[in-house]
């Protein structure tokens, strides 16, 4: 029933898009020649032209929804993703319309105006309906409607952790029959939900119920039934999917590779080990120090005058930090310190209202003043613009020991910023916090994420109360 439901739900989904980029394209000529602002428009190529394209342009962008997982369910497609697959569809589709008119019809003399503001109405209406239509499904699923009914096969936390899930989110639309399990014994339950037999019973279960999904949720232990479990559940028809029992040392997105069809699944995926993204990034790295040093030298030259008009000392302090492949290198930092032997250095971590910071080393510390100078780390190669903050070599070893994947950390370059600190885990703040954030950030690279970190960084890194 569901995966008819979904085939007619598709259907109408496709429809339904067909009239959105119809009504886009007919509302971006009217927008271009009919508004009381395009009244100075020149019709160069009749109305009948453009309307003659559509029997192009619509299969064409419904190829490209498809191609772009626009018709995933709901269930799947998280709203931030489907947007951007939105975006990138009608980015193509527009592409690919231009080249068709320029290149196969040879017109120059349609109206380029009218394509942008397709291209934006489309972009607009299709989210639009999406939004609504991910609402109504809400509601129903809420109401115990359009739901998906599954089976669990194994008792272990990869079950408990999908449960929880499951039930903080009832708008997924998931029902979950029971659970299975050799070792648990038949009427437990966690949070409502039962063992009900034992995993041979699947045997009998699987022609008699109306299941929609089986989720094999094996515990580590029991990986050697897992052959034989897939095939029980394959012979059935029924979906079958895996959720391993391991997600505390494989990442949410692993990275597999296929070895002459041997699959091959890394343990961390580190998307800057690639040599075309090491590139780019370091080619964002020295042209942004550039820009940067230029914009905030009025800074850091009164910051120097500062420093040395209220404390004797150096202006710059070198520290030694630990960065890439666990390689040390000397960080500088504006000195915002009284002048300390290396022994009182490595004591620990600045505390709030610390004796030893300086009055106009309060402000600089406030306001990451201070940090400027790894602009010029960052130039050299130490460092990257964002990443991971470097840690001194003693709590390297410390918490090398104590918190778990903490080195991985160490696989790219330290930043001047990061994700954990545009996050507020900076100064006094949870380390574990701090790494998951790290982690997050590692596994998940892209010079979006880059541009983004270093967007919020103006409105929300530099001053941070955490930061003293």
């Amino acid at each position: 029933m569901i995966k008819d439901n979904q085939k007619y739900f598709n259907r109408m989904h496709v429809v339904i898009d067909a009239l959105i980029v119809t009504a886009s394209y007919f509302l971006a000529w009217v927008a271009r020649y009919v508004w009381p602002f395009a009244d100075d428009a020149v019709r160069t190529v009749p109305f009948g032209w453009y309307m003659r394209l559509l029997p192009v342009i619509v299969p064409v962008y419904l190829i490209l929804y498809y191609a772009f997982s626009l018709y995933t369910p709901k269930r799947v497609q998280g709203r931030r993703l489907e947007f951007s697959n939105i975006v990138k569809a009608n980015t193509v589709g527009i592409l690919l319309l231009i080249c068709y008119i320029v290149v196969l019809l040879r017109e120059v003399n349609f109206a380029r105006m009218m394509l942008v503001y397709f291209y934006l109405i489309n972009m607009f209406l299709e989210e639009s309906v999406r939004i609504l239509i991910r609402r109504f499904l809400r509601n129903i699923r809420k109401r115990g409607l359009n739901q998906k009914h599954i089976l669990l096969v194994g008792y272990s936390r990869a079950a408990e952790e999908y449960i929880d899930r499951i039930l903080q989110n009832p708008q997924w639309g998931y029902h979950i029959s029971g659970i299975l399990d050799d070792n648990v014994d038949e009427g437990t339950t966690y949070k409502g939900i039962k063992v009900i037999g034992k995993i041979e019973n699947l045997m009998v279960i699987l022609p008699q119920n109306s299941l929609d999904e089986i989720a094999i949720t094996l515990g580590l232990s029991e990986y050697y039934r897992l052959e034989e479990i897939v095939a029980l559940c394959e012979k059935s028809g029924v979906h079958t999917k895996f959720i391993p029992d391991y997600n505390n040392i494989i990442p949410t997105k692993p990275y597999t590779e296929d070895l002459l069809g041997l699959p091959v699944i890394n343990i961390r995926y580190v998307p800057l080990t690639n040599t075309f993204n090491m590139v780019v990034k370091r080619l964002m790295d020295i042209f942004g120090s550039i820009i940067a040093i230029i914009i905030f030298s009025p800074i850091m030259l009164l910051a120097c005058l500062m420093i040395k008009l209220t404390s004797p000392g150096p202006l710059i302090y070198k520290q030694e930090r630990v960065g890439l492949h666990n390689h040390n290198f000397m960080m500088y930092k504006f000195r915002s310190m009284e002048v300390q032997s290396k022994e009182e250095e490595k004591k620990a971590w600045t505390v709030k209202n610390d004796p030893r910071v300086t009055g106009i080393g309060k402000l600089m510390r406030k306001t990451s003043i201070d940090e400027l100078p790894q602009l010029f780390n960052i130039l050299k190669g130490d460092m990257s613009l964002v990443g991971p903050r470097p840690e001194r070599p003693f709590f390297v070893e410390k918490f090398r020991e104590e918190i778990p994947r903490y080195m991985v950390k160490h696989q790219v370059r330290p930043g001047l910023t990061g994700w954990a600190q545009v996050n507020g885990y900076r100064g006094n703040t949870s380390i574990r916090k701090r790494i998951e954030y790290d982690l997050y950030y590692i596994e998940n690279w892209s010079v979006g994420l880059d541009i983004k970190i270093l967007i919020m960084t103006f409105f929300k890194g530099f001053v941070n109360k955490n930061a003293y």
